[in-house]
């Protein structure tokens, strides 16, 4: 019987011992189910993540080749801005010197202008004083001629300035 109590306490204690590793097991498996979820878990949270930074690299890759396609433009512009500012200079720069050349013309002509109108006035009193001078040498031979002319005709007395009816001399 000592046998059998040696036996029935080894099988107890063998029982106790697998029953002990059962239940260990069973938790450990419970652990490890619970950790398996909670990584699924965080896994698909972090695959959502993932998902979402992906859409927010593709939104900005959009943005960084609209903004390098605007940069591009502007700088054809900044180019194309910088070209027509060098031709509007030059254009500037001739017109200036064009308007220089007219300035000096001007000045030449206007001078000429001037030194015309002061020859205009002195000939053309110089003309008046060789008018006045003709008709007084007119006047003249037209006295001379009167102090010979027959008043009795028409003509002569027109030409002396006198009335158009002769004297009758009584």
């Amino acid at each position: 019987m000592k046998l059998l109590i040696a036996l029935f306490g080894l099988s107890v204690a063998v029982m106790s011992v697998m029953i002990f590793q059962a239940a260990r097991q069973e938790f450990h498996l419970r652990s490890i189910k619970i950790r398996t979820e909670e990584n699924t878990a965080e896994v698909k949270m972090k695959e959502e993540a993932i998902v979402a930074l992906k859409t927010k690299i593709k939104q900005l890759k959009e943005a960084v080749a609209s903004t390098s396609a605007k940069t591009e433009g502007l700088r054809k512009k900044k180019a194309d801005t910088e070209k027509s500012t060098k031709g509007l200079d030059k254009s500037l720069l001739t017109c200036n010197t064009d308007k220089e050349e007219f300035e000096k013309k001007k000045t030449v002509k206007q001078k000429a202008i001037t030194e015309f109108k002061a020859d205009h006035k002195a000939l053309k009193k110089r003309a008046e004083e060789d008018i006045k001078s003709l008709k007084q040498q007119i006047l003249d031979r037209d006295k001379a001629i009167c102090a010979f002319a027959d008043t009795t005709k028409k003509e002569a007395r027109k030409l002396c300035g006198l009335p158009d009816t002769p004297k009758k001399k009584h």
